[in-house]
């Protein structure tokens, strides 16, 4: 997945997140964010991928968030790992 379609990716998935008045209250209380921090840092490739690292976290926010933007269920994963930090994911 190219880095521009991973992006864009990610900013739905910063919408759907500040949509979602309690699971946004989750992640900025785990991500020590602000509610300024979700516009102030929306073009910050590393927070984006903070975003969708957030999501991935739980199968039925990945099913809730692509039923809600149109996106295969595997498309928030592979954007994270277009996006800065994936690099340092090892499963072994």
């Amino acid at each position: 997945m190219q880095h521009e379609q991973a992006e864009v990716i990610a900013l739905k998935g910063l919408t759907w997140l500040a949509g979602n008045d309690e699971l946004c209250g989750v992640f900025l209380g785990a991500s020590g964010g602000s509610v300024d921090d979700l516009r102030d840092r929306a073009t910050d490739p590393a927070f984006l991928a903070a975003v969708l690292e957030f999501i991935t976290m739980d199968d039925t926010w990945v099913i809730d968030f692509c039923d809600s933007t149109g996106l295969g269920y595997d498309q928030p994963l592979r954007a994270r790992y277009a996006l800065p930090g994936a690099e340092s994911v090892h499963w072994t």
